[in-house]
């Protein structure tokens, strides 16, 4: 090791320690701190050369540091300076999980309300408009026959107008209303006076008319307008054409009351049960508010009053035979509900129309009574027979 290394500032570890030229002994510089084991003088001779740097002010140009003060300059030193260096609080990371501390557990945090479930629907008004409407259809079923099967018109004619409106509101599909109200209307009328004949008989007349019809207006889409105005023929009035069948029997008054009465209980045993236990979905990709409980509800319902209604309101009725009929009302009202609620989905709307507060339109009240109608009626003519 040449003799001006020793004249050099002291490495990493060396500083304060000083060594005449000669190559003595190092001795110790007043207030300098004292090297560690790793630069005694021993393994002094196999540490390499280190550059000499000039001395330069700490502290000048008015910073505030004592007069006369230095440091050592260059890169080593610096390194030596800032790798110990203490590190100011507000530079230190915090580790990950700090970063978005968790409240303290003994912070006093306002517990979430508990979320009522919600009907979806205005009960009150809901509950009025179907009391009232009830009112009506049973002063008309049994005052006088030929009024009830008014009010199933009515019923067929604003049903098809709110069907038919949406098709054209939502897919531009112009399906004629004029001859399928005229058609639904006599439909109705012929299966009360001529039966299953005289329906069919206006079902092909109407789809007929609807052919026409359309002819008279651009081709541009004449074949999806016909086919939705053949479907909407057979959806509303043929299908309601059973009840009017049902209403020629002796006891025809009865039977559409047991029609109605287990429709309506089966609906209100699938809202009831499923709204209070639903909690497996039945078809959520077609009706998610529909459950499997609320379908059990709807046929534990249906079969405890159709029981009832076959052993005391139809004439040579029995229990065991209610109970066939509950089971298939409420299969048949629920599939029905399903059918409506395809459309609507289809459509991208809630409901068919908006003239019943709290139920939707007259078509949101006909879906499950329109697939039951023929069903009811197949099976009293099997249990009790058509006169």
């Amino acid at each position: 090791m040449s003799d001006s290394s020793w004249g050099a500032p002291p490495a990493v570890g060396q500083a304060g320690y000083w060594g005449p030229a000669g190559g003595g002994p190092a001795q110790p510089v007043p207030g300098a701190v004292p090297a560690g084991p790793a630069y005694d003088a021993p393994e002094a001779q196999q540490t390499r050369p280190m550059p000499i740097v000039p001395d330069e002010p700490a502290y000048g140009g008015g910073q505030g540091g004592e007069p006369g003060a230095v440091r050592r300059g260059g890169p080593l030193f610096q390194e030596f300076q800032d790798e110990f260096r203490p590190e100011p609080p507000q530079a230190r990371a915090l580790p990950a999980e700090n970063q978005n501390p968790e409240p303290m557990p003994d912070a006093h945090q306002p517990a979430p309300a508990p979320q009522k479930k919600s009907a979806g629907r205005d009960l009150s008004a809901a509950i009025g408009v179907g009391v009232g409407l009830g009112v009506v259809i049973v002063a008309s079923l049994f005052i006088e026959k030929a009024v009830f099967v008014g009010v199933i018109a009515v019923a067929v004619v604003v049903g098809l107008w709110e069907l038919t409106s949406r098709l054209r509101e939502r897919r531009e599909i112009r399906a004629p209303l004029v001859p399928l109200a005229v058609g639904g209307a006599a439909m109705v009328v012929a299966g009360y006076v001529s039966g299953a004949e005289g329906a069919w008989v206006a079902m092909a007349l109407t789809a007929l008319a609807t052919l026409v019809w359309r002819m008279t207006e651009s081709p541009e889409g004449y074949l999806k307008d016909v086919t939705a105005g053949v479907f909407a023929a057979f959806y509303v009035p043929f299908l309601a054409t059973f009840v009017a069948m049902m209403l020629t029997a002796e006891d025809g008054s009865w039977r559409v009351l047991t029609f109605l009465l287990l429709t309506v209980v089966s609906d209100t045993g699938a809202y009831a049960v499923g709204w209070r236990f639903g909690k497996h979905k039945l078809a959520p990709r077609i009706s998610p508010g529909k459950t499997r409980e609320g379908l059990l509800g709807a046929v534990l319902f249906a079969m405890v009053a159709g029981a009832l209604c076959m052993q005391f309101l139809i004439k040579d009725g029995t229990w065991w035979q209610g109970l066939l009929l509950g089971l298939a009302v409420a299969a048949s009202a629920t599939l029905g509900d399903l059918g409506e609620s395809m459309i609507k989905r289809d459509l991208g709307i809630k409901d068919m129309g908006t003239l019943l507060p709290g139920h939707g339109g007259i078509m949101d009240r006909l879906d499950s009574l329109l697939p039951t109608a023929p069903v009811v009626w197949l099976l009293l003519v099997v249990f009790v027979g058509s006169a």
